[in-house]
């Protein structure tokens, strides 16, 4: 019904940068929020960053200031810019989103992608 989709991990050295992409797709009425959460090994999944409907972003005192999230809403997409990366930062990052199903009113549902995996190497 509806799918995210992440693309852009990979392997990269401490100090190197990476964008991550996430498109939704399928039959969305209205998306309210999109963020990125990470999962390091043997660790709980984290919050990362938040892009609200509007201009309104959110992030992780972690990566606030080397991390950057953007939205384009004509391609139902949300991007997470890293910068300065560090060993810390290797994860599988998750896209999620709240929205809107169409035909579905105003009730709003939770819906994640596969993940993608960042390794960063000191």
């Amino acid at each position: 019904q509806v799918q995210l989709v992440e693309s852009g991990g990979g392997l990269v050295q401490a100090g190197g940068s990476q964008r991550l992409s996430c498109a939704a797709s399928g039959s969305i009425f209205y998306i309210n929020v999109m963020n990125w959460y990470r999962q390091a090994p043997g660790k709980r999944r984290e919050w990362v960053a938040a892009a609200f409907t509007g201009e309104r972003k959110s992030y992780a005192d972690s990566v606030k200031g080397r991390f950057s999230i953007s939205r384009d809403n004509a391609k139902n997409s949300v991007y997470l810019q890293m910068n300065d990366l560090k060993p810390e930062d290797t994860a599988v990052y998750y896209c999620h989103s709240q929205l809107i199903v169409r035909g579905e009113g105003s009730r709003t549902r939770d819906f994640w992608g596969q993940g993608t995996q960042v390794t960063v190497s000191s």
